[in-house]
């Protein structure tokens, strides 16, 4: 219960005509912002998991991994070096902090673990403070109005780190809007893509964004549309979720809604291409 994880990936990413296959880390009754939840582990099946995909010889053109335990990044490290190929593109959404501050639970050993996970990526999502925490940048102290300078220093630092392509996803960078800022480490250019911002907090939007963005490179789009479609996505699941009154934290952004931007998007983009 809750819209965010696999719960909204996998929809978003088969709304894209694209097959979607999980390794759940773990089965919650509900997200962690409900006052109470069960958790069932299932780091021990991870690997078997894999192993049974490998007899079957399937390939996967995506890797993209989310909200990660401590213990878990090594078996997801496993996991990567088993089933990627010359052709398999690794994104990582290093989802461990927000606001300043890590979630409950991780430690500096995590952003350890996380530093070294994205030296297996090709593209990384972090929002600002997980972006400061894994360049060893201290916060600004605000994620409002930050100087684009500042972003520009974080992303040459994490390209440092190996991933060809960077997103910072959320940022008020002007007053009463909202962007996504992107590098390309290739071109060593950066830009962002801006829109209205909606006041309040919605739980599960960074998952919604990560998975559109990599249904949209599923489908051939470049990095720049990509980012727009799945800008466009986030922001009318959080235009449904104001208009029906909905508790943006609890339940998170009315996504279901917005399904139709990202097959119209595609059929655009294809219709054109």
């Amino acid at each position: 219960m809750g819209r965010c994880s696999l719960t909204v990936a996998i929809p978003t990413i088969s709304a894209m005509g694209v097959e979607c296959v999980s390794i759940p880390t773990a089965v919650l009754s509900n997200h962690t912002a409900f006052k109470s939840w069960t958790f069932l582990d299932l780091t021990d099946e991870m690997l078997p998991i894999v192993e049974k995909w490998q007899d079957y010889r399937h390939e996967f053109d995506y890797i993209y991994t989310g909200y990660l335990s401590n213990d878990q990044i090594s078996t997801v490290i496993q996991v990567i070096e088993k089933l990627k190929t010359e052709k398999t593109v690794i994104f990582v959404d290093p989802a461990m902090a927000d606001n300043g501050k890590l979630y409950p639970g991780f430690d500096e050993n995590h952003i350890t673990a996380m530093k070294e996970l994205i030296t297996k990526a090709d593209i990384i999502k972090p929002n600002l403070t997980e972006a400061c925490f894994l360049s060893d940048t201290p916060f600004p102290g605000t994620e409002k109005e930050v100087p684009l300078s500042f972003y520009d220093t974080v992303f040459e630092k994490l390209a440092k780190t190996g991933p060809k392509f960077i997103v910072i996803t959320g940022q008020e960078i002007f007053e009463g809007k909202v962007a996504d800022l992107f590098y390309n480490v290739e071109t060593g250019k950066s830009e962002f893509y801006i829109t209205d911002k909606h006041p309040g907090v919605y739980h599960g939007t960074g998952d919604l964004f990560a998975s559109a963005f990599v249904g949209a490179l599923a489908n051939g789009m470049n990095y720049s549309q990509a980012i727009k479609l799945s800008h466009d996505y986030v922001h009318v699941a959080i235009e449904e979720t104001v208009k029906n009154k909905l508790d943006g934290i609890v339940y998170g952004p009315d996504f279901e809604k917005a399904i139709p931007v990202l097959v119209e998007g595609l059929k655009d983009f294809k219709s054109f291409k």
